[in-house]
C-alpha cells in the first residue's frame, strides 16, 4: 500500500505562478491542488488540504484574509504566505504562519519548509 502523498492548496491570480508552483509541488511528491482566487478555494473547501500557500495581493479576499479565515477553522492547517511586493511592512502581519516567502523564491527552499511543517 502506498503512502498517501500530502495536499497542497497553492492560491494566486497568476496563471504563471500557480503552474511553476503546482510542477515544484508534484516534483517534491505532493499533490498540488490550484485556485485562481481565496473565494474559490473557501467554496472548494479545505478537506483533504495539509498545507496552504497563498500569494497575500489576491483581488477579494487577499492573502491574510484567508489566513485568518483559515486559521479560525483550522488552526492546526500550516499556511505559506508569499508576495511579489517587497515592502517589509507586510512581515509584521506575517504572524501566525509557517513562512513568508517573497517572489522569486527558491523552490528547494519552499519545499524543505513545508516537509518541515509536515514533519516529514
Amino acid at each position: 500500500m502506498s503512502k498517501k502523498r500530502p495536499v497542497v492548496a497553492v492560491v494566486d491570480d497568476d496563471p504563471r505562478v500557480l503552474e511553476s508552483l503546482e510542477e515544484l509541488l508534484e516534483s517534491g511528491g505532493y499533490v498540488a491542488r490550484s485556485f485562481s482566487s481565496a473565494e474559490s478555494l473557501l467554496t472548494s473547501g479545505l478537506s483533504g488540504v495539509d498545507v496552504l500557500i497563498t500569494d497575500i495581493g489576491i483581488p477579494g479576499t487577499d492573502g491574510f484574509q484567508l489566513r485568518d479565515l483559515v486559521k479560525k477553522a483550522h488552526p492546526e492547517l500550516p499556511v505559506f504566505l508569499i508576495t511579489g511586493r517587497h515592502e517589509i511592512a507586510d512581515q509584521g502581519r506575517a504572524q501566525g504562519i509557517s513562512g513568508f516567502f517573497r517572489k522569486p523564491f527558491d523552490g528547494r527552499v519552499l519545499l524543505a519548509a513545508i516537509g518541515e511543517a509536515l514533519g516529514s
